[in-house]
């Protein structure tokens, strides 16, 4: 019988054991990580609010009224006032008839998928698209297919073939992808999924905060809120707290209500978690958020530009995968260690969480990096890459 030992010294031998890296400041452009200070780009913090000072107000305030915890699932007596309050407001940004907050954006998925769909339906995925999403899918029971990432011709067969043999059917795909930065192609899915008659559910984990004129998402910059069935979407990224949404239908809600067990069975989130991530929404999407996001795609824009002298990139967000060598773990570990003795934290992003032979550095620009910490980032990497 393999030990965990056994396990452990197999992912080692193949650079693939991890650790936890422990940070001893608040989440900033400068962490204190490992007892070691760093620029920080790692984090999906990109507006820079998760040490805003009103979210913090916020928060400090709501303890005070609210209490620390919950004290209970959503369904016994774990439903309060901030919690009800935050749908709304989510419900209202995003346009749809209610939303429903989780504790966590993983929550989210699998409450939702599993929630919605069961034997004898079917969940077409991105081959791209997050663990949460596909362990969601799994959760349900239905079949799962999955199309090459933005894959529209196999997409379209996909659909074609499932409308016919099975009962509800729903398209599932990110709005910005994790690992690799780039956007769904949001339009050519819409129009396929309305073809069909198939649901749609968009997770706008990465995409909330960074496009749309008011920072909502993909869905708000092509205009097509209301041929999305299911919006999804994370409080921890450019919301800078903690949490998951869905929107959508008040039958949809209500259905998840019911039959997703990471929902049913979990105790509700703190309710100051749910002031702060209010809050932080009605920051990001006031002047000030505008603000922050047009300082952020200038980052973004200038850090890809002092990188041009080694590669062409055109950013669609904030995430910008940077493949290594041959897309081996060890070689991406190094860079990442090498971008560690000259105070940058870039994270090296391995199998499992990316294809194998795809391994490479995750650099995530945000609205509080100057010019000089996309300059040393810049210079580090293009000697990295010459040498």
């Amino acid at each position: 019988m393999r030990s965990p030992e056994d396990e452990l010294l197999e992912l080692e031998q193949q650079s693939l054991r991890r650790a936890l890296r422990w940070v001893g400041s608040e989440q900033s452009r400068e962490i204190l990580l490992d007892g070691k200070s760093v620029v920080n780009f790692a984090s999906n913090d990109y507006l820079g609010l998760a040490s805003h000072p009103e979210i913090i107000a916020a928060m400090k305030n709501a303890l005070d009224v609210w209490g620390a915890g919950s004290g209970a699932s959503r369904l016994i007596t774990g439903s309060m006032t901030p919690h009800k309050n935050l749908e709304k407001y989510i419900a209202q940004l995003k346009g749809c008839e209610a939303a429903l907050s989780f504790s966590t954006g993983y929550a989210a998925s699998v409450a939702t998928l599993s929630g919605l769909m069961r034997k004898g339906d079917t969940v077409i995925l991105d081959k791209l698209a997050h663990a949460s999403l596909i362990d969601g899918a799994k959760l349900s029971g239905a079949t799962i297919r999955v199309f090459p990432h933005n894959g529209l011709a196999k997409l379209e067969r996909l659909l074609e073939s499932s409308v016919r043999e099975s009962g509800r059917v729903l398209v599932v795909t990110e709005s910005v992808f994790s690992m690799d930065g780039d956007v769904a192609l949001l339009e050519e899915i819409i129009s396929l999924k309305k073809k069909y008659g198939a649901m749609l559910l968009v997770d706008e984990a990465h995409g909330l905060g960074i496009h749309g004129d008011r920072g909502l998402g993909l869905i708000e910059h092509y205009g097509c809120a209301e041929d999305v069935d299911i919006h999804m979407g994370t409080l921890g990224k450019s919301a800078g707290v903690a949490g998951g949404y869905i929107a959508g239908s008040q039958a949809i809600i209500d259905l998840v209500v019911n039959r997703g067990r990471a929902f049913i069975y979990s105790t509700a989130p703190p309710p100051a978690q749910a002031v702060a991530a209010r809050k932080a929404l009605e920051i990001l999407t006031s002047s000030e958020g505008e603000k922050r996001r047009e300082k952020l795609w200038s980052n973004i824009r200038k850090l890809t530009s002092m990188l041009t002298v080694v590669r062409e990139i055109k950013p669609t967000s904030a995430i910008i995968p940077w493949r290594v060598g041959d897309g081996e773990a060890d070689e991406a570990l190094q860079i990442s260690n090498r971008l560690l003795e000259f105070g940058i934290f870039v994270p090296a992003i391995r199998y499992p969480t990316v294809p194998r032979g795809t391994a490479r550095l995750r650099i995530t620009v945000t609205a509080s990096h100057t010019e000089g910490d996309l300059a040393q980032l810049a210079e580090v990497l293009i000697s990295s890459e010459v040498r």
